[in-house]
């Protein structure tokens, strides 16, 4: 009798054994797809290119609600500028944009925001990779009337978060910078923009009083 009892609880023993081996298994797989997942996202740092990353596809539809002028609504093209749509979204739904400012503004060519200091030398601390021919990268959207695209220092790789868009066409700025998508209404707004606000040079510059002020960037889609 006592054989039997030791039986059983031998065989008892071996079965939470062989369960716990069973969920260190499990833990592990489960690490593991965690650890893939994390991989995946965008960087949050370093320059965002179109290797490694699953980015945007197709069109995204955005409005730009600004303070005492009213809303730009854009279609951004993730087929023609994958890398700098897939960043843009991501600022937006981070609400990145919200209660920052157009801080360059001439009228004729175009008005500039999306600078976290307010004064062009700012930015995102992620960078991406320019998509436009001078860079390698074929860029079909032409820098028309309503059209936006990002701001970027000499080097080709060096946009982030600040972006402008087209007053007026300006042939000279395409194959050069990253066009990414286009006003589908509200152009009256930048016209507005361009009329009314003070600049303290020809570079544009408005000081921060002055500065038109973006309430909110939202997804509409």
């Amino acid at each position: 009798m006592r054989k039997f009892f030791t039986m059983i609880f031998m065989m008892m023993t071996l079965c939470v054994f062989t369960a716990c081996g069973k969920t260190e298994e499990m833990k592990t797989t489960s690490t593991s797809a965690e650890m893939i997942e994390v991989s995946e996202t965008l960087p949050e740092e370093g320059i965002l290119t179109k290797e490694g990353y699953v980015l945007l596809t197709g069109q995204h539809n955005i409005e730009i609600e600004i303070e005492n002028y009213g809303t730009i609504a854009l279609t951004l093209d993730a087929d023609i500028a994958p890398v700098t749509v897939t960043n843009f979204m991501d600022l937006v739904n981070d609400g990145f944009y919200n209660g920052l400012t157009f801080h360059r503004i001439i009228s004729g060519f175009m008005i500039q925001g999306g600078d976290p200091q307010g004064n062009g030398m700012g930015g995102a601390p992620r960078k991406i990779q320019g998509e436009f021919e001078a860079n390698g990268i074929q860029n079909d959207l032409a820098h028309t009337r309503g059209v936006i695209s990002m701001a970027r220092s000499k080097a080709n790789d060096s946009a982030s978060s600040q972006f402008f868009i087209m007053h007026q066409d300006s042939p000279h700025l395409d194959g050069s910078y990253a066009a990414f998508g286009y006003v589908t209404s509200g152009i009256e707004v930048v016209d507005a923009i361009c009329e009314a606000v003070q600049v303290e040079d020809r570079n544009g510059t408005v000081t921060k009083v002055n500065q038109p002020v973006i309430k909110e960037i939202r997804v509409v889609e």
